[in-house]
This record gives structure tokens, sequence and C-alpha cells, in this order.
């Protein structure tokens, strides 16, 4: 019986023991700073979607809701694209402001107006218009030239008449003239040939336009071969 008392007093105090290792080790868990502390503190990186008000984002923003750098880069270079293309199709439709300047090449059309001739000359009004959506100016003489079928310059350059040279205003199909001016070959005896195209710089310009040439024949050499452009005036002829 002594024996079975000491066991059952044994077993007491060992399932008490054990009770207290159990209690120490779960205290430990608990406040340690080990992995087991780290997950209390997850939930606090969802902050910014609930709302963060009135706090700036390093970008000058509120709050969390703003796009990523490169979203914005994105947005802001396809906002700048399609106000540049927005500003030349105004212009290219000629529905912008712009205006003034003189005229290019690539913006007028070149024609040969009706002869009227007298006292031996030939004349015909060369007339520039204005075939852009703007308005734009010509002042003084054009360049001029008169070639063959190929391509071949016939005679030598027109010269200019005296005159003084004045800013004609084109508005969008608006015109000048000049005048081109030539004895008649058949009564000075100058050599002549017939020109298949009439090219026409505009004032101050490089390129040139070309016109079919329908008025007979020019002087290209020998007595009063000369050929002569006055300055431009408004207008398609005298």
């Amino acid at each position: 019986m002594a024996y079975t008392s000491q066991s059952s007093s044994y077993r007491a105090a060992a399932l008490l023991a054990g009770t207290v290792a159990v209690l120490g080790l779960l205290t430990a868990c608990g406040s340690g700073g080990g992995p087991a502390g780290s997950p209390s503190k997850v939930s606090g990186t969802t902050g910014p979607a609930t709302g963060n008000t009135g706090a700036s984002s390093s970008d000058g923003t509120n709050g969390g809701a703003s796009l990523p750098a490169a979203a914005k880069s994105s947005s802001g270079t396809s906002a700048s694209s399609g106000s540049s293309t927005t500003s030349a199709a105004k212009q290219s439709s000629g529905t912008g402001t712009s205006a003034g300047g003189r005229c290019h090449t690539s913006e007028l059309r070149a024609s040969v107006g009706r002869n009227d001739p007298g006292a031996g000359q030939e004349n015909f009004p060369v007339v520039l218009t204005n075939d852009s959506g703007r308005t734009c100016t010509v002042r003084g003489y054009p360049g001029a030239a008169f070639t063959d079928a190929a391509g071949k310059q016939l005679g030598p350059d027109p010269r200019r008449s005296a005159g003084t040279p004045v800013t004609v205003t084109l508005k969008p199909g608006g015109s000048a003239w000049s005048g081109l001016t030539f004895s008649n070959p058949e009564i000075s005896g100058a050599a002549s040939a017939t020109p298949a195209t009439l090219i026409v710089t505009p004032p101050d310009e490089r390129d040139s336009l070309r016109v079919g040439w329908t008025g007979g024949k020019v002087p290209v050499s020998g007595n009063s071969s000369s050929v002569f452009l006055t300055v431009f005036s408004p207008g398609t002829a005298p």
C-alpha cells in the first residue's frame, strides 16, 4: 500500500511539472520577437488601400490611388502626341490661325493667261494662285525659263523689266500676275523655237512649277530675242 501511495504522488508531481513547462513555452512564443510575431504587422501594409485621406505620395498626388510612374509617362506621351497631331491637321487643312509670310512653291499653282499682243509684242500674264488654306504673300519677280519636251532650256533666262516691287497679299484662292513679254520672232527676225513647258519659280523660292506652253514660237537667239518679266501685281491680268 505504501508503494501505491508513493506511485500516485509521483504521477501527480510529474503531471504538475509538465503543466508548468507547457505554460512556460506558450508564454515565450507569444512575447518573443521571432517569426511567429511577424504576421501581426502584415495587416499594416493594407493601409493605403483604405484611403489615407490627406496623405501625399512622393509624386504629389493624394492617397494611394496614383498611377505607377510608367503609366503616367505613357499617358502623358499619348496626350502630347494627340495635341501635336491635331495642330498639324489644322495647319494642313487650313483651319489654323497662321497667316502671313511669303507663299511657298508647294502652296501655289501656276498658269499662263491669254495673250494680249500689241505693236509686234506678245504679252502673256504668268499667274500664281494661292492653293493653300492660309494667307501668304508674293513680292518682286518670278523666275522663268522655256524648255523643250526633253527638259532642255530654250534661249537665255528672261530679263527683268524696270518696276517697283510691291507686296501682294494672297488670300486662299487669290492670284498675282507677272507680265511675260517678247517680240514676235516673225517680225523681229530672231531665231525661234516652240517650247513644251514654261518653268516658273516663285519669288525667293528654289522649287519650281511647270506649265504647259501653248503660246506658240518664242525667240531663242538673234535680234530682239530677249524675253522680259514684270513685277507681280494683284489679280490675273492687266
